[in-house]
């Protein structure tokens, strides 16, 4: 059966699931990655445009966080469940995330509407650049409630066995995204406006089908209006195992503004339209080593919750090597063709200049991402809340937001805010890969079927 990650071999019931899962992260990428194509290339607009968007890339990440907050905390509990038979369970668990993405989109649309004009500014706003970026924000934040929804949701889909299904959601939006932004930008001539209006059309077309599905017949576990109120075992639950997601992302806000800030200090806005695009391309080229960490959880989980554990450790070691492969082969394509990347997202002259040599610091050593993605996502699978949240602490908080304020003053200027990265990579991953390897892997039992796993930093399930 499709729907029972304890049969078949392990490497094709992760492929299975990281495939339309890569696929349909893509998708969702694409909501702002082709804004930021389109408005790189706006006539009239230079680099400011898209330095405007860069800014709001931190209230962007927020909404992600507490997306993931409940959305990466649900589904591992979920699938545990699931592969533990409890069915009744398993939906309570969907039911009361699906109430508690309600109730925070709800808050950050009103937070950060109100709010909009000092926090862009807090985030390294001009008077220039904060143009273009309220124009975008305003309007993109009505989609907060659809956004969260439709990704949160959206990984209940895959947990059950329908990856296809979870594809098509974002592939269907995103579709409608690449249609509209060009009709919006060029021919309405509405400018950064309207690539944020067909982003939020896009996202209320993915919202109904998620919807759709999960409150239909065809899936196998439903939204259910008496599983979604509230029950605090279950919240507790899921905030502790999604406060890692919800850090990870947390700190990505973190890291967005303080590199905006150090970057409006150092370079102006110029800099920070050049960081605008090393993130756009760092956000493509993790796709697929994230979509097969990601791919993996509910195949880890499942076995885990019914006690296959041989399968566990075969899944880790699938999931690992592929993801280092690929992470060793995107960095040598970043390497070969800096120039050509840079002129993806603008014609800017002064953007292709100088942005090659930043994207070849930032991508130095990029396989490390890879160990950090796999102790993480091995972490969230198996409900190991305390570490997962530590390690996401460990590589943004601890060590890239002091270097990214530390370099520049020490002698390395601006180049020091995108070295940041790579020494982060490097440590924060090693360090998560081989705790991972040390305290859970080689902890599993090589037979499956043992009751008790020795559980060393005293975290219960």
């Amino acid at each position: 059966m499709a729907n029972d990650f304890s049969r078949g071999k392990v490497w094709q019931s992760i492929v299975a699931q990281a495939i339309p899962l890569t696929l349909a992260q893509l998708a969702q990428l694409l909501y702002n990655v082709v804004d930021r194509i389109y408005i790189g290339h706006l006539p009239g607009a230079d680099n400011m445009a898209l330095t405007g968007i860069g800014l709001t890339f931190p209230v962007v990440t927020l909404i992600a966080a507490f997306t993931n907050l409940f959305g990466t905390g649900g589904v591992p509990l979920f699938s545990i469940a699931r592969g533990a038979k409890e069915d009744k369970k398993a939906e309570q668990i969907l039911g009361n995330v699906t109430s508690l993405l309600l109730i925070s989109a709800l808050f950050l649309f009103l937070f950060c509407y109100i709010l909009r004009r000092p926090i862009l500014y807090l985030f390294g706003a001009s008077d220039a650049s904060y143009v273009y970026a309220d124009q975008y924000l305003r309007i993109y934040l009505f989609g907060t409630l659809f956004s969260m929804l439709s990704t949160g949701l959206n990984g209940f889909i895959n947990a059950q066995g329908f990856p296809r299904m979870g594809m098509v959601t974002t592939v269907l939006g995103a579709v409608l995204n690449l249609i509209l932004d060009p009709v919006f930008l060029f021919v309405l001539n509405l400018g950064v406006a309207g690539a944020a209006l067909a982003t939020v059309i896009s996202q209320i077309v993915s919202f109904a089908w998620v919807m759709r599905f999960l409150c239909g017949k065809k899936t196998l576990l439903s939204i259910r209006r008496d599983n979604m109120k509230l029950r605090w075992p279950i919240v507790k639950d899921i905030v502790a195992l999604g406060l890692a997601g919800f850090i990870m992302q947390g700190t990505n806000t973190l890291v967005q503004v303080v590199c905006n800030a150090t970057l409006q200090s150092y370079g102006g806005d110029l800099y920070v339209g050049v960081m605008t695009i090393i993130g756009s391309v760092r956000e493509v080229l993790s796709l697929p080593v994230g979509g097969i960490a990601n791919g993996a959880q509910p195949v880890l989980g499942y076995n885990f919750g019914a006690r296959k554990y041989a399968r566990v450790k075969a899944g880790i070691r699938f999931s690992s090597a592929v993801g280092i492969a690929y992470t060793v082969a995107a960095w040598a394509v970043v390497m070969s063709c800096p120039g050509f990347l840079i002129s993806i997202f603008s014609n800017d002259a002064a953007m292709r200049e100088m942005g090659p040599q930043a994207l070849n610091i930032y991508f130095f050593g990029f396989f490390f991402m890879a160990l950090q993605f796999a102790g993480q996502s091995v972490f969230q699978a198996l409900g190991y809340a305390k570490r997962a949240i530590f390690f996401s602490l460990l590589r943004k908080a601890v060590i890239v937001v002091p270097l990214t304020l530390l370099l520049p003053r020490i002698g390395f200027g601006i180049n020091g805010v995108f070295l940041a990265e790579p020494i982060s990579n490097a440590i924060g991953g090693i360090a998560s890969f081989m705790t991972m390897y040390l305290t859970v892997y080689r902890k599993l039992p090589e037979a499956s079927g043992r009751n008790e796993v020795e559980v060393m930093d005293g975290e219960s399930r």
